[in-house]
């Protein structure tokens, strides 16, 4: 009987999985409280200029599909017809589910694959921190006003700087966490992507970016951004060091 019971699950298993492909995915969505209308999915244009379109689909009774195969995981967009805002995923092959909110782009979820799983976690964690930091940006903004407007007018860096600096310990925990998950997230794409904002952050050394790429899985270090770290980090090593003049007394 126990026997029967596996093999049913298995088939069940087996019929509700697709057949695809290394680098083929299918994207299934559902788009609240719209029955017709066109999906389309975009990437950004080169150097980060407007959005390109490389695929359409129509809408039918609130669903949509999407198909196609792609050779690495990266950023895409889910733009829906006279809806303002895109939905940002990780394109990569697998099966990924869109559940697309037309009238709140924060509530639309995106699931199915290791990455975009990832993905809305760290956005959701991000989220959570954002909104108890909220109350103390406000009161940052309102208590600091004029000081902020009048150090910008008369280009007064001391007073910037140290305003800079509390708003920047106002934010330490979104930026503790942003920062630290490429530390323990080495197969995460989206930890790549972070990295490749450390690498122009002069806050972090050459040997900090270093270290946590070495830490990444092979996967991620083939990608567009993982190859471009590794140029950066090989065109850093090869700077001649500085040596500052020594004061001898004569």
């Amino acid at each position: 009987m126990k026997k029967v019971i596996l093999l049913v699950a298995s088939a069940v298993v087996m019929f509700s999985c697709k057949n695809l492909a290394e680098g083929e995915y299918i994207i299934s969505g559902n788009v609240k409280g719209m029955k017709t209308g066109l999906v389309y999915l975009e990437k950004q244009g080169p150097m980060g200029m407007g959005f390109v379109a490389i695929d359409t689909v129509k809408i039918e009774d609130g669903k949509f599909e999407i198909k196609g195969k792609t050779t690495e995981p990266e950023i895409h967009f889910i733009h829906v017809d006279k809806v303002d805002g895109k939905l940002p995923l990780v394109l990569e092959g697998g099966e990924i589910d869109i559940q697309f909110d037309k009238d709140s782009l924060v509530k639309s979820k995106i699931s199915g694959t290791y990455n975009n799983d990832e993905f809305t976690k760290f956005n959701e964690e991000s989220d959570k921190i954002q909104k108890r930091l909220k109350s103390k940006i406000l009161d940052f903004q309102q208590r600091n006003k004029m000081a902020i407007e009048n150090a910008q007018k008369s280009n007064d860096t001391v007073a910037m700087n140290k305003l800079r600096a509390e708003y920047e310990l106002i934010q330490k925990d979104i930026t503790d966490y942003t920062f630290g998950y490429p530390k323990t997230h080495p197969k995460s794409f989206i930890s790549v992507l972070i990295l490749q904002m450390m690498v122009n952050n002069p806050k972090f050394t050459t040997k900090e970016i270093e270290t946590i790429y070495n830490s990444f899985d092979e996967s991620l270090k083939k990608t567009k951004p993982g190859k471009s770290i590794k140029e950066n980090l090989d065109a850093l090593k090869k700077k001649p060091t500085v040596t500052q003049p020594s004061n001898l007394i004569k």
